[in-house]
């Protein structure tokens, strides 16, 4: 039995993304679901274009270790298969389904019967036509507008099981848009910056747009929509919500930009550290530090560090030099004493007794 990820009334921020495979294709798709799931994806979307599609949703809601949600443009006639099949929620975007507001009625009975919630999914890039004749472009009031509207329909049916997105490619007009609404509304908030972009890009901007949204209370799960395999979303969503402490912290590298005054290759150091860390199971704050400025300070802060130069290391524990050794031995030194932490944890270095995420359902 799937559990269940709550969304909004004060629940945590979840993290989701949206699988890339073709979704007729059960194996690839539940795979594909496997590996965000061990990255430490808590909800995923699915794309549901053809009927092909809509057959292989049981199978996929049943087998997936985490709640699948349905992604519906055009066709209506799929909202109601989606429910059906067992998806534990159901995106509809009203500016792309035909008829939509015809069919509130049947959608908002049959969802609420199942005890499905409905997500209104609003995009700049598909915007209600008379919304843009109004408004002329996608503007954040267009994109409030719309979602409001539709709401309004399912409440005229005592429907209230809703989340909302007002997704922009523009950080500054999706923000304005998430702040309108959260004035003037109490639904859970999904964030996104729809067609962010290639890795980096799409990486400054989700993180600058969630980042003000999220310091204000702003926002309830997240989505980070890049032009990279689904699990850099995840990463990159998890590590904003990481930095804004809304996420307990994984590893954390603390690493110095380096200057005339580091006295040992911190860039090339750093990524040596990066990389024999990757995937540690600890929530340790590791400092790679490169002079005698603020490297003994920075290192004494972190659960463990190394201030660096003049050929050597001094290796801290807890704010404690423990030791120091040839520059040649730092990355093995800190991984070494990177598992002695682990361990006194209770941690599992090796990674048999990591935390694995939730295996849940959306309410």
């Amino acid at each position: 039995m799937v559990g269940s990820v709550p969304v909004g009334g004060g629940a945590p921020v979840s993290v989701q993304s949206m699988t890339t495979t073709l979704t007729s294709d059960v194996n690839a798709t539940l795979q594909q679901i496997a590996e965000l799931t061990a990255s430490g994806c808590q909800i995923v979307r699915v794309a549901v274009p053809s009927q092909d599609d809509v057959e292989a949703l049981p199978a996929i809601a049943r087998k997936s270790p985490i709640p699948v949600i349905a992604d519906i443009h055009f066709q209506p006639k799929y909202v109601f298969a989606a429910i059906d099949a067992g998806c534990a929620a159901v995106r509809v975007n009203p500016g792309n389904i035909r008829q939509f507001d015809d069919k509130v009625k049947e959608i908002a009975a049959a969802a609420s019967a199942a005890g499905v919630p409905i997500r209104i999914g609003v995009n700049a890039g598909s915007l209600d036509k008379r919304l843009l004749e109004k408004y002329g472009k996608p503007t954040a009031e267009a994109l409030v507008e719309s979602a409001l509207w539709e709401c309004s329909l399912f409440e005229e049916h005592g429907f209230r099981d809703i989340k909302i997105s007002v997704k922009h490619n523009d950080p500054v007009v999706m923000i304005k848009a998430y702040r309108l609404l959260a004035q003037q509304c109490d639904y859970p908030l999904h964030l996104g910056v729809t067609e962010a972009g290639p890795a980096f890009q799409g990486t400054v901007k989700s993180a600058v747009a969630f980042g003000a949204l999220l310091a204000e209370g702003i926002g309830d799960t997240i989505r980070v929509s890049l032009s990279a395999p689904p699990v850099e979303e995840i990463k990159v969503g998890t590590a904003i919500l990481e930095a804004l402490n809304l996420k307990e912290r994984g590893l954390e590298i603390v690493s110095c930009p380096s200057c005339g005054r580091a006295q040992v290759d911190v860039y090339t150091l750093a990524e040596q550290v990066t990389a024999a860390l990757d995937g540690f199971p600890a929530p340790l704050r590791v400092a790679v530090m490169g002079c005698v400025v603020n490297g003994p300070g920075e290192a004494r802060e972190a659960d463990l560090g190394v201030a660096s130069g003049n050929g050597k290391g001094q290796i801290f524990v807890k704010g404690q030099v423990i030791k120091t050794v040839p520059e040649s031995m730092i990355v093995e030194t800190l991984v070494e004493e990177a598992m002695k932490i682990a361990a006194d944890m209770g941690i599992d270095p090796l990674g048999d007794d990591a935390p694995t995420p939730a295996v849940v359902t959306v309410h």
